[in-house]
C-alpha cells in the first residue's frame, strides 16, 4: 500500500489560501521553500519535515556513508513513532556505498522498506524526498542525493511544495514513485547486500572528487582519504592505532564510530548471533581496523578478555577500547602483572594460557562475556587452544588477515567454520581502503637454493643464511632500492645474522638504516620503538626486520617493501605486504620489491598479488594477466622468473610421498607425532584435495595402518593394531555421515574416557544435550525444520531422534560391532570387551571421534557456506 493512501485524504484539502494565511500553520508560513547549499542547508529543512511527519518515502540516485550518518538518527526517531518509511536509491555505476546500506539495514532493520532501481540499461537520477503528515503531504526535488555534502553546504539546488498548493505537478511525481518503487525495484535483503558488497569497486569518480576536495562525495569511500597530517592521524582512530592524547587534543572523540567494512563486518555478526552462534571468524586485510571492530561489537558486552601474542598488540588494544567504551575499567594479564577483576582485560597468550593460570582461583569459566582472539591463525597452538577451551564465553570472536598459510594452520575449525565476513587484501585496495601497490619482481641469480638443504617443507636456516649474505646479492639489493625515491622502507630478512649484514651493508653505502630482531642487540640494530622513532623523524631509510613487524603494529608512512628472503608462507608474505598498504597523507601507492630466485613454492607469488587460488596446472600456464591483480595495482616479473615458474610446477610429485612429506613437516614442526585432528588442521589444501577422494592413499581413512607403514606405529600401539580395536576405530573414521547425529552417540559410548560397553537413553539424552547445546553445534539443528525447536525438547524427543536416526543406522551398518540389548539402547559386542580398557585404544577412539566432527563440519557445513 502506497505510504500516501494510509492518510486521510480529507485532511489534505486544504486551499493554497488557508496555507500561505491560516494562523494555525505558522510554521509553514515562515519556512523558505527553496535551499542553495552553501549556508542554505537542505538537511535542516528535512529534518524539520521528518519530526511531523507520518510517512516518508525517499528516491534518489545513491546512498554516501557520510549522508546516512548525517539522517539515520531523525529515520530512526521517525520509526520509533511508527513512521512508515521507503527508499528508493540506485546502483547505476556502483556509486551507492555499501556500507550505507548496511548502515540503515543494521540500524532500522526490516522496519525501513530499502530498494534498488533494476532497470539496468537505464540511467536512475532522481532526487526527490516526500514526507506525508497529517495536515498535508510536501515533496522537495531537486540535485541532492544522500551524501552529506549534498545535505548541507555543497551547492544544490532543492524546491519544496505542497501538495495542497500544487496537486497536479504532485501527484506526477508521486505516481512516478508509486511505480517506479512498486514494479522496477529489487528488494535490499541480506543477500542482496551481501552480493552488491563483493562486487562492489571504488568508483573512479571518487579518486577525482577526493583529491579536489568536494565535500559531498568526501567519506564514502569509507576510508576518508585525507589531506593534511592532522586529519591522517584522525584517519587511523578506526583502524589499528591512535595516540589518546591526539585524540583528546584535536578534540574528535565522536570519530569512534564503525565505519567502511567494519559497518558490514558488525551488521553480519549481530545476524550471526541471532542465528545461534557463539563462535565468529573475521577475516580482514590489515588496514580494515579490525581491533575497533573487536571493540565495537563487544560493547554491548559487561566483561570482555582481548588476547594476543606481544605486549605492544595489547596496550594498543586496549587505547582502542578505552576509545569506544569509553571506560578506564581496564587490566593487563602478562609477565608480572595479574589484574583479575576488570571488566576489560587484555592479556598475553603466553601468560594467561599456562595451566597455573586457567583456573577457579584466578578467573571462572564463565568470567568473560566476550572473548577475542586478535591474530587468529595464530590460536592453533597450544596456549591459545587451552585458553579458547578453558573459557565458556557468550560469545568468541577471531581476528585474522590471513588464515591460509602453506604451513596449513587450519584456524577456521576453533570458531566452528563460522566464517562472518571476509576482505581479503585484493577487496580492500579495490574498495579504496588500502593503497594500491608496484610490485617488482627482481631476479636474483645471486643464490642458487639447490645447493641449500630442504627438508620437512623448509631451508636449513643456518645454509640460507649464508646463501643471502653476499655482498653480490648486496649490491643488487641496493642498485634497485636507489630506483626509487623512497624515504621509509621496510626490508624482510631471514635471520638476526642477515639483518645485521643489510643494516651494514646499507650503512656503508650512506643509506641509514638499522636491524631490528629479538634478542640481545647488534652493532647495526636498535629495539623496535627507537627504530621506529627515528623512521618516522627521517633519522633512518630502511629498517631490516627478522619477523618484527609482521603483524599487530602498523606504520603508514612506509612506502617501500622489500622482501629478501624466500617466500614460503601466504600467511607471512601477505602480512609483511600488509605493512605498507594502509592509506596516508598523499601516499599514492606502495612500492614491492621482491628479490626471487629458484626456490621452492616462488611459482605461489603472482597467485598470491591476484588473489587466486593457486594451482600448479595455473602455473605451468604462466602468471596471471594484468586485469587479475587489484586495481591501480602494477605487477612486473622480470621475463626469467616466468621460466622459473613453470619449471617449478612442473616438479610433481607422486601424492603418496606428498602426504608422507607433510607428515614430517607438520612432526617437525609440532615437535610431536600428530595425532588425526592435527596432521588434518596442518595438512596443505592443495594436497588435502588431492588426496580426499582417494580411499587408499587417505591417511585419515586409516590412520594407525598410515602409521605402521611410515614407521610411526608405538610399541605400545602394536597390541591395538593386531586386534579387533583397530576395525572398530576405522570403522568410527570411514562410517557414513550425512548429518552429525552420529557423534553424539560415538561420544556417549566414549564417556569422557571411561568407555561403556552399552549405553541407555540416559546416556544418549545426556550426549545429544551436552553436543548440541555447545558452541555452534546447535546451528545443524535449527537449520532444519524437523529439529529446529530442539532447545525445548524434553528426553523423550532426543531419544527419539536418536532412535530413529544414528541408532538405526548404526545397528544396521555396523553391525560387527554394534548390537540391541535388553535393558540398553545399544551396546557393543562382546570381543570388544577387554580392548577398551587399553589406554592406546581410549586415545585413538578419542582422536577419530573428533576427527570425523572436524571434517564432518569442514566438508559439509564450511564447504556449502563458502
Amino acid at each position: 500500500m502506497s505510504n500516501l493512501k494510509k492518510l486521510n485524504d480529507a485532511e489534505l484539502n486544504i486551499s493554497e489560501k488557508e496555507i500561505t494565511f491560516n494562523s494555525q500553520h505558522p510554521t509553514i508560513q515562515a519556512r523558505r521553500n527553496v535551499s542553495t547549499g552553501n549556508n542554505n542547508h537542505l538537511y535542516e529543512k528535512l529534518r524539520e519535515s521528518m519530526k511531523k511527519a507520518k510517512a516518508i518515502d525517499i528516491i534518489v540516485s545513491f546512498l554516501m556513508d557520510s549522508g546516512v550518518k548525517l539522517i539515520l538518527n531523525d529515520l530512526k526517531e521517525a520509526i520509533d513513532r511508527g513512521v512508515s518509511i521507503r527508499i528508493l536509491t540506485g546502483s547505476y555505476l556502483n556509486i551507492t556505498s555499501p556500507t550505507a546500506l548496511y548502515m540503515l539495514k543494521g540500524e532500522l532493520k526490516d522496519k525501513v522498506d530499502l530498494r534498488f532501481y533494476n532497470v539496468h540499461n537505464k540511467s536512475f537520477h532522481p532526487k526527490s524526498y516526500i514526507f506525508h503528515n497529517e495536515n498535508d503531504s510536501e515533496i522537495y526535488i531537486g540535485s541532492s542525493n544522500i551524501s552529506k555534502g549534498a545535505l548541507t553546504d555543497s551547492i544544490e539546488w532543492n524546491y519544496r511544495f505542497l501538495r495542497s498548493q500544487n496537486p497536479q505537478d504532485f501527484e506526477e511525481f508521486y505516481n512516478t514513485f508509486e511505480d517506479l518503487f512498486n514494479n522496477h525495484s529489487e528488494i535490499i535483503n541480506d543477500e542482496v547486500m551481501k552480493q552488491y558488497s563483493e562486487s562492489w569497486r571504488r568508483p573512479q569518480i571518487y579518486k577525482y572528487i577526493n583529491r579536489a576536495k568536494e565535500e559531498n562525495l568526501k567519506d564514502q569511500d569509507n576510508t576518508n582519504v585525507n589531506i593534511n597530517n592532522k586529519e591522517s592521524s584522525i584517519q587511523s582512530a578506526n583502524s589499528e592505532e591512535l595516540n589518546h592524547k591526539d585524540i583528546e587534543e584535536n578534540n574528535v572523540t565522536q570519530l569512534f564510530e564503525p565505519r567502511g567494512a567494519q559497518v558490514e563486518a558488525l551488521y553480519l555478526l549481530n545476524k550471526s548471533r541471532e542465528e545461534g552462534f557463539d563462535k565468529a571468524l573475521i577475516v580482514a586485510a590489515t588496514g580494515i581496523g579490525k581491533t575497533y571492530l573487536g571493540a565495537f561489537d563487544s560493547i554491548d558486552f559487561k566483561k570482555v578478555l582481548f588476547v594476543a601474542h606481544r605486549e605492544e598488540i595489547i596496550k594498543q588494544a586496549a587505547r582502542s577500547f578505552k576509545n569506544v567504551r569509553n571506560s578506564d575499567d581496564i587490566g593487563f594479564f602478562y609477565n608480572n602483572t595479574k589484574d583479575t577483576d576488570k571488566s576489560m582485560m587484555f592479556a598475553l597468550v603466553q601468560t594467561l594460557g599456562k595451566d597455573d593460570y586457567l583456573n577457579e582461583a584466578y578467573f571462572k569459566r564463565d568470567y568473560f562475556d566476550y572473548i577475542i582472539i586478535d591474530e587468529f591463525h595464530h590460536a592453533v597452538s597450544n596456549n591459545y587452544r587451552k585458553i579458547i577451551e578453558y573459557f565458556n564465553p557468550k560469545f568468541l570472536l577471531g581476528l585474522t588477515a590471513t588464515p591460509e598459510r602453506l604451513d596449513s594452520k587450519d584456524v577456521f575449525s576453533l570458531c566452528d567454520y563460522n566464517t562472518v565476513y571476509e576482505i581479503r587484501l585484493n577487496d580492500a585496495i579495490n574498495k579504496g581502503y588500502l593503497v594500491p601497490f608496484r610490485y617488482y619482481g627482481i631476479y636474483d641469480e645471486t643464490v642458487n637454493y639447490d645447493n641449500v638443504e630442504f627438508k620437512n617443507g623448509k631451508y636449513n636456516n643456518k645454509e640460507l643464511e649464508e646463501s643471502l649474505m653476499l655482498n653480490r646479492r648486496g649490491e643488487l639489493i641496493l642498485n634497485h632500492y636507489r630506483k626509487y625515491n623512497s624515504q621509509k622502507a621496510l626490508g624482510f630478512c631471514s635471520s638476526k645474522k642477515h639483518a645485521e649484514y643489510m643494516s651494514k651493508y646499507f650503512c656503508e653505502n650512506k643509506i641509514e638504516s638499522v636491524a631490528v630482531y629479538s634478542g640481545e642487540n647488534g652493532e647495526y640494530a636498535d629495539n623496535r620503538s627507537d627504530a621506529l622513532n627515528k623512521l618516522n623523524k627521517g633519522e633512518i631509510k630502511v629498517i631490516f626486520s627478522v619477523d618484527m613487524f609482521n603483524e599487530g603494529l602498523d606504520i603508514p608512512s612506509i612506502d617501500m617493501v622489500m622482501f629478501l628472503r624466500p617466500t614460503q608462507s601466504p600467511t607471512v608474505f601477505l602480512q609483511q605486504l600488509g605493512r605498507g598498504l594502509r592509506k596516508y597523507n598523499d601516499k599514492q601507492y606502495l612500492n614491492v620489491l621482491d628479490f626471487i630466485g629458484n626456490y621452492k613454492k616462488a611459482d605461489f607469488l603472482p597467485f598470491l598479488l591476484s588473489g587466486k587460488q593457486y594451482s600448479r596446472i595455473e602455473s605451468k600456464r604462466g602468471i596471471p594477466s594484468e586485469e587479475e591483480y587489484p586495481e591501480d595495482c602494477r605487477v612486473d616479473f622480470d621475463f626469467r622468473l616466468v621460466d622459473i615458474f613453470k619449471k617449478l610446477a612442473s616438479k610433481e610429485m607422486n601424492i603418496k610421498d606428498k602426504v608422507k612429506e607433510e607428515f614430517y613437516r607438520i612432526k617437525d614442526e609440532l615437535g610431536h607425532r600428530p595425532s588425526r585432528v592435527e596432521f588434518f588442521n596442518n595438512i596443505d589444501d592443495e594436497i588435502y584435495a588431492g588426496v580426499k577422494s582417494k580411499s587408499a592413499l587417505n591417511p585419515f581413512n586409516n590412520y594407525l595402518d598410515f602409521l605402521k607403514e611410515n614407521g610411526e606405529l608405538l610399541e605400545s600401539e602394536e597390541a591395538l593394531y593386531n586386534s579387533r580395536g583397530k576395525d572398530f576405530i576405522n570403522m568410527i573414521e570411514t562410517t557414513g555421515m550425512s548429518k552429525s547425529y552420529k557423534i553424539p552417540i560415538l561420544l556417549a559410548f566414549y564417556n569422557g574416557g571411561n568407555v561403556k560397553m552399552e549405553i541407555d537413553e540416559q546416556d544418549v539424552y545426556r550426549s545429544f544435550y551436552e553436543f548440541y547445546h555447545k558452541g555452534s553445534n546447535k546451528v545443524d539443528m535449527l537449520r532444519h525444520k524437523g529439529t529446529a525447536d530442539f532447545e525445548s525438547w524434553d528426553k523423550a524427543r532426543y531419544v527419539k531422534l536418536a532412535k530413529d536416526n544414528p541408532v538405526k543406522f548404526l545397528l544396521k551398518s555396523e553391525g560387527d560391532f554394534f548390537k540391541g540389548k535388553d535393558g540398553a539402547l545399544m551396546a557393543l559386542h562382546e570381543e570388544i570387551r577387554e580392548i577398551i580398557l587399553d589406554v592406546e585404544f581410549v586415545e585413538h577412539m578419542k582422536d577419530a571421534i573428533l576427527i570425523r566432527c572436524e571434517k564432518y563440519y569442514t566438508e559439509r557445513r564450511f564447504s556449502k557456506e563458502k
